[in-house]
């Protein structure tokens, strides 16, 4: 799925550069189709999917570093940043797993939910972890969120947990993010590096007892390899955006992945979507628009007394 945590960070108060939209738009666009190309991958286990994505992302990555003349960056890293590797390689596992769960058993609409609700969880992260103080329109999205939350498990029968997973571990990935001093590709090779033993230990498991699809049938095993740069690709021009446009900028753009998810859930994969549903949705809508209304307004302010 998508890695909008980026250590990349954007300067608010920068112009524009020039193609920063269309790399953010083409980073957001390539994640929301993800439920076309995860969908192919249905033939493996959703575990098997998981660990090759794992090691064949890391491979791509190590391969950019070696081109790039910068694999030696790794040897700085020092302890302290390969914890927070650790935590940011568990989350962003737990992530993908759930996704990739997500798509191939179905339920492309609710994983689009989980991304949704993401920011939202990520500001009472804030509010919990780091003591932030919300002002009001903060404080009714959240309050909107909670009870779309409510609606849409009285619709389903029980709590949405593939959204509730998604939207959680992404929001422990994003935090990470925040911290972590790596860029994108030296994070990616961490978090890689990181979870290869135990995702080549499962890789090799499944081969042993014949569980596995990687190897058989060279149609199978190559779609396997390009989980690698199916999710790279997304990240770098992510990181080429955030760099070139303001976060709120990007914070619109965002809404664009969950949206062509959803899109895809009905329209392709006839998901049934009954009124309940949709007002669970509407509702969540209505807490983004108060949370990126009051984000935009709050970004114009801070511009214009840095104008000053």
């Amino acid at each position: 799925m998508q890695l909008r945590g980026s250590s990349v960070q954007a300067d608010r108060t920068a112009r524009p550069r020039p193609g920063g939209v269309a790399f953010g738009a083409g980073a957001y666009l390539i994640w929301g189709l993800f439920p076309a190309f995860f969908g192919l991958l249905a033939f493996a286990n959703p575990v098997e999917i998981l660990v090759q994505r794992i090691l064949w992302t890391l491979v791509v990555v190590l391969v950019l570093l070696l081109v790039a003349g910068r694999l030696r960056e790794l040897r700085s890293i020092d302890a302290a940043t390969w914890r927070l590797a650790a935590v940011a390689a568990v989350a962003i596992a737990a992530n993908w797993g759930v996704y990739v769960y997500g798509v191939t058993s179905g339920h492309v609409v609710e994983c689009a939910l989980g991304y949704f609700i993401n920011p939202l969880v990520t500001v009472l992260f804030g509010v919990v972890i780091f003591r932030e103080r919300l002002a009001w329109p903060q404080w009714l999205a959240l309050g909107l969120g909670a009870v779309a939350v409510i609606v849409l498990t009285v619709d389903y029968g029980k709590p949405p947990l593939i959204a509730l997973i998604l939207a959680c571990s992404f929001a422990i990935y994003g935090l990470v993010k925040k911290v972590i001093r790596l860029d994108a590709l030296r994070g990616v090779a961490a978090e890689g590096l990181v979870s290869a033993p135990v995702a080549l230990a499962v890789a090799i498991g499944l081969g042993v007892s014949g569980q596995a699809s990687f190897g058989h049938g060279a149609g199978r095993t190559a779609l396997l390899i390009a989980t690698g740069p199916v999710t790279l690709v997304p990240l770098l021009l992510f990181a080429l955006a955030a760099a070139r446009v303001p976060l709120s900028t990007i914070g619109i753009l965002q809404y664009l992945t969950p949206a062509l998810q959803m899109a895809w859930g009905v329209l392709v994969g006839r998901e049934p979507m009954p009124a309940s549903r949709w007002a669970g949705f509407g509702l969540i809508w209505l807490a983004l628009a108060v949370f990126t209304a009051h984000a935009l307004r709050t970004a114009r302010l801070r511009k214009a007394d840095d104008a000053v």
